[in-house]
């Protein structure tokens, strides 16, 4: 059961991010302010995690250094509140299904990233290297897809939302509304957002090595990306009347990124990074894409193109090529291991010398 645990988890936080990009996208639609979103959802999980953490960790968590604090206010500053607020923007560009098709290039991501850093190889000359590259091409190839090509829209089979009816109509249409340019740009923000996460999901297993008491740790990141993400939101949001929550989809959508998202996930990741690494987190991204479509379709009426289905199949592809890679580089080293432990067992038994009794 404890080897189950990861995968379980695994499945459990893809689901809560599926919940999350279809509530945050109905808010959008609902007109709340992306930057006002963002401060409320970080805000919330301070609030939600704070007490628990004083409770569990009070006495057990080691104390901050002034440099390991400064670490955490920068990763918080790149890795959330920066790509928060660049996800919220290019929503409205875009479409949940889309962001959800995007963050398949997370995995790739950070897989460079951690053989920038020195925690991943590739081997040119074996199958293993070779299907590690595939699979990055593969995701490439979907994110071209998806931004340059939309296609026509496929046919919902599911023709009653939870959405409101107007909410419902402007979702539906969006993909063939919205402009190709705006679209295209869209879809390269949600990159550069899926970049940002990467590098906040790899930079956060180093950081943990340095502060290991998870619930202190996830509660300072979001007390610093609420702070970061007041002050973007006021500068950009000078209406007061765009800082009001009513009883709507808006507070929903807080209430649940905040609380469950925020607060709870947060912290199962980085239990999963403890245990796995960064790149065992990141692999697990498209588990939530099946679920965003069906979702999106079901409770926002969105009508789901072509370009993004295809883009979304060759990212998947891509992402189990880069899997099936690792899976043969690790069996590789066990078989390399245990030949490697025989040779010494037989060495050291022809090195034995007879003795008689």
């Amino acid at each position: 059961m404890d080897k189950k645990k990861p995968y379980l988890v695994l499945i459990v936080i893809q689901s809560i991010y599926a919940g999350m990009y279809m509530l945050s996208k109905a808010a959008f639609n609902e007109g709340m302010s992306t930057y006002v979103f963002v401060f409320y959802r970080q805000s919330l999980g301070t609030i939600f995690l704070a007490p628990i953490a004083l409770i569990f960790e009070r006495k057990t968590a080691p104390l901050l250094p002034f440099t390991t604090f400064f670490k955490m206010f920068l990763l918080s500053l790149i890795g959330i509140t920066f790509s928060l607020n660049l996800y919220g923007f290019a929503l409205n560009y875009t479409s949940a299904a889309l962001a959800y098709a995007t963050s398949n290039m997370i995995p790739v991501i950070t897989f460079f990233l951690s053989i920038l850093l020195g925690m991943e190889t590739v081997k040119l000359k074996r199958a293993s290297g070779i299907s590690k590259l595939a699979g990055v091409a593969l995701c490439a190839a979907g994110a071209i897809t998806i931004a340059f090509y939309k296609g026509p829209s496929l046919k919902s089979f599911i023709h009653h939302h939870l959405s409101t009816q107007h909410s419902s109509s402007r979702a539906a249409h969006a993909v063939s509304a919205q402009p190709t340019k705006k679209w295209i740009e869209g879809t390269f923000l949600m990159i550069l957002c899926n970049t940002t996460w990467s590098m906040w999901i790899v930079f956060q297993g180093r950081l943990m090595q340095d502060y290991p008491a998870k619930l202190l740790f996830t509660t300072l990141q979001c007390l610093c990306s609420a702070v970061q993400s007041f002050f973007v939101a006021l500068a950009f949001e000078r209406d007061i009347s765009r800082w009001m929550l009513g009883f709507d989809v808006g507070l929903a959508a807080v209430a649940y990124s905040g609380i469950v998202v925020s607060g709870f996930t947060y912290y199962l990741q980085g239990w999963c990074i403890e245990k796995r690494g960064p790149v065992f987190l990141a692999m697990s991204m498209p588990l939530a894409f099946m679920i965003t479509i069906v979702g999106s379709s079901f409770a926002l009426g969105e009508v789901i193109s072509l370009g993004s289905a295809l883009g979304g199949a060759l990212m998947i592809g891509g992402l189990y090529s880069v899997l099936w890679g690792k899976s043969k580089e690790q069996k590789d080293l066990r078989l390399l291991v245990q030949d490697t432990k025989e040779c010494l067992e037989e060495k050291e038994i022809k090195d034995t010398p007879f003795q008689s009794i």
